[in-house]
């Protein structure tokens, strides 16, 4: 058959690139190798509890939020409830105790009466994010530099640099190796005043954008395993597809204008593209590092933790150990009994998760599948069961009685993320944001095939999927 526009991958990015070409009056085809849309925006059930299985917090809504924008114009503000979260997070590492908030000028104040002596590096470091864009614009040409380096050149005390990088695995896991311009970008938009969860998982947004897209006529075809991108000489013009259910595997292909890809680029050159495009891509990403992944522990409870005594929606927990920023990168590789790790609790907001009484939390951190790859079956699920037992007793230091409410616990690691999201090496954020990372590889792809994921221009993230999506679908648009 005979479409607009062909979307490999039903993640965010693939999700918002359809509703828009769909709404639109584009004929569009959706192909999902998963049972469900979302890639990592997706929730699963287990024993009548909601597990999310990535989104803590999504930046916004606040007045210079595109998602705002592309909310209306998609119609998703009534398919979608958006729950305010209290407090941006809660920082500890046994030698501090902090709140932060969203509002940029409240948080100041704080980390000013906290450390009087840094007074002036406070005030430059959140110049620097709420005038992120116009700071950019001004060094335009100059070498850029690395988060670090940003922050040692403004500021000594070690712990005050910890606290501000408390949240830094939103992004990545070194701040000597992640562009401060990207930084600034995307920390900015979490000081925008506000940041919010989707009430009853990131599923709903999943699903409303499907929907969107079926509405106007659209087709989302789900367990549809993209196999190769059909060429014409040099052009794009279909995609084969089989099936990812039953014994049989049926295999189809579709042609279309306009191919939109919602997979990583390692992916687009390995297996999608014919031997000589893959072999022009790959010469354009050779210098470019992927980005690390996420174990994350989904905890059930028989009560919320709010209910013994937790106060805060996210806490990220240093070990004292890491005295400097220089050893979070050595700490992400850590044993779990001294690696940093992030508690979301659910049940300080209303996130429609749990029933009545009852609690859904998740310990998330930094990780890399090659901790995991060649461990057989028997050893994979011990070491599972061993870091879930570590962080659990980690987590009863923290809350006591956190232990005793467990009704239900589940590991996923960076196989598990590799496994659904395809993403080499389990990434969840795409390429590595290093300073002076080129997007020049997007110019070596044929001007009808498009990249709308986290390994696009915008980087990873909710929000920079839905901002490649929409974008990628204004630029087939403009197109005549």
């Amino acid at each position: 058959m005979n479409y607009d526009i062909i979307i490999i991958g039903a993640g965010l990015g693939g999700l918002t690139a359809g509703a828009k070409l769909a709404k639109e009056g584009k004929k569009v085809l959706l192909l999902e190798q998963h049972d469900r849309p979302g890639g990592c925006a997706t929730t699963f059930h287990r024993k009548g509890f909601t597990l999310e299985a990535g989104l803590h917090e999504m930046d916004g809504p606040h007045a210079k939020d595109l998602k705002v924008k592309i909310f209306r114009d998609l119609g998703l503000s009534e398919k979608v409830t958006l729950v305010g979260v209290p407090e941006f997070y809660h920082f500890v590492n046994g030698r501090q105790d902090v709140v932060i908030p969203h509002n940029p000028e409240e948080a100041e104040r704080r980390l000013v009466e906290l450390f009087p002596y840094e007074e002036q590096g406070i005030k430059t470091y959140f110049y620097s994010l709420i005038n992120a864009r116009k700071i950019i614009t001004e060094t335009a040409g100059n070498p850029e530099k690395s988060l670090g380096e940003f922050l040692d050149e403004h500021m000594g005390n070690e712990d005050l640099k910890l606290i501000l990088l408390g949240n830094l695995g939103y992004f990545h896991d070194d701040p000597y190796s992640i562009s401060l311009n990207y930084y600034l970008v995307a920390q900015g938009s979490y000081y925008g005043g506000n940041a919010s969860f989707i009430k009853g998982g990131s599923q709903n947004l999943s699903n409303a954008l499907m929907s969107v897209i079926e509405k106007n006529e659209g087709t989302v075809k789900l367990n549809s395993l993209s196999t190769k991108i059909i060429f014409d000489e040099n052009r794009p013009v279909g995609v084969s597809y089989e099936s990812t259910t039953g014994k049989t595997k049926s295999i189809s292909s579709d042609h279309a204008t306009e191919i939109v890809v919602n997979a990583s680029v390692p992916c687009l050159t390995s297996s999608l593209l014919p031997e000589n495009q893959g072999k022009i891509l790959s010469e354009k990403i050779q210098d470019l590092n992927i980005g690390a992944s996420l174990l994350t522990v989904y905890f059930g409870f028989r009560k919320s933790l709010k209910e013994i005594g937790n106060r805060y929606y996210s806490t990220f927990v240093f070990d004292p150990s890491v005295t400097t920023q220089k050893d979070i990168l050595h700490n992400n590789h850590a044993g779990f009994k001294t690696r940093s790790f992030t508690l979301v609790d659910y049940s300080q907001i209303d996130s429609a998760l749990a029933s009545e009484g009852k609690g859904v939390g998740a310990v998330c951190c930094i990780d890399y599948a090659s901790e995991w790859d060649g461990l057989d079956r028997k050893s994979y699920l011990k070491k599972k069961a061993d870091a879930a037992e570590i962080i659990i007793a980690r987590c009863e230091k923290l809350i006591p009685g956190f232990s005793d409410i467990i009704e239900y616990v589940e590991v996923g690691t960076p196989l598990t993320v590799r496994r659904y999201t395809m993403n080499p090496a389990g990434a969840v954020y795409g390429f590595a944001q290093n300073p002076g990372k080129s997007t020049g590889y997007l110019s070596a792809l044929p001007d009808n095939l498009h990249i709308a994921s986290a390994w696009g221009k915008f980087g990873g993230g909710f929000s920079g999927s839905i901002y490649s999506g929409y974008m990628t679908a204004l630029d087939i648009l403009r197109k005549r």
